[in-house]
């Protein structure tokens, strides 16, 4: 499994392009750019490399998440993929939602709806849906034998916030007591900020720690 990581503006996204290697076929998760140049970029990338994509995948619906689904899909007829707890965070219903976070672009509604254990395979490679929510009511992370995608559940140091409507500190709780379950090995790929360990986030981020 390879991972290509770009942070996209404006509010510095982590999208990643997870692809088999031996297949070319991909998903992208989070593409969170509203800029038509972040856009190329991507698009640049793919083409070099050879890349299918078969999903674009969101690990929550908040609009630095998903305003580049209707680019990747016009652009590769790729299915959207979203928990259905926050399917009305994208589509239409979202468009004022975007335009209040100054996005200029938002997505169209999702094409498959994703709930705890499904699997997404792509050529030889599966990642497994764990229900992560408390940032949002449909946060998600995707993991495998050695990479979990976090989202905003887990970042290096810090979590997601759970000040927003659709926010609950109490799933986020729960949410951190699951991931604090798994193993150390796991390289976390948050939706913003720095790649970290799983191991070195329980002895270090207070949020794991239960020092906060």
């Amino acid at each position: 499994m390879q991972v290509q990581m770009f942070t996209v503006v404006p509010f510095s996204t982590n999208c990643y392009i997870v692809s088999c290697m031996e297949t070319q076929e991909a998903i992208i998760i989070d593409p969170g750019f509203d800029e038509p140049s972040e856009a190329e970029k991507i698009f640049k990338f793919m083409d070099k490399n050879c890349i299918k994509l078969k999903f674009i995948v969101n690990t929550h619906g908040h609009p630095d998440h998903t305003c580049g689904n209707g680019l990747m899909k016009n652009k590769f007829n790729a299915a959207i993929a979203i928990h259905k707890n926050d399917t009305l965070l994208i589509g239409p219903l979202s468009r004022l939602n975007a335009e209040n976070f100054g996005f200029s672009n938002f997505s169209p509604p999702a094409d498959l709806l994703l709930q705890e254990g499904d699997l997404i395979t792509f050529g030889k490679e599966t990642l497994r849906v764990i229900e992560t929510p408390g940032h949002t009511r449909g946060s998600i992370s995707l993991i495998e034998e050695d990479k979990i995608f976090t989202g905003d559940t887990l970042f290096a140091g810090s979590i997601g916030r759970t000040d927003f409507p659709e926010s609950s500190e109490r799933e986020m709780r729960l949410s951190l007591e699951k991931l604090k379950t798994m193993q150390d090995s796991l390289t976390v790929y948050p939706g913003h900020g720095l790649i970290t360990k799983l191991g070195k986030e329980k002895i270090t981020n207070p949020f794991l720690t239960g020092l906060l």
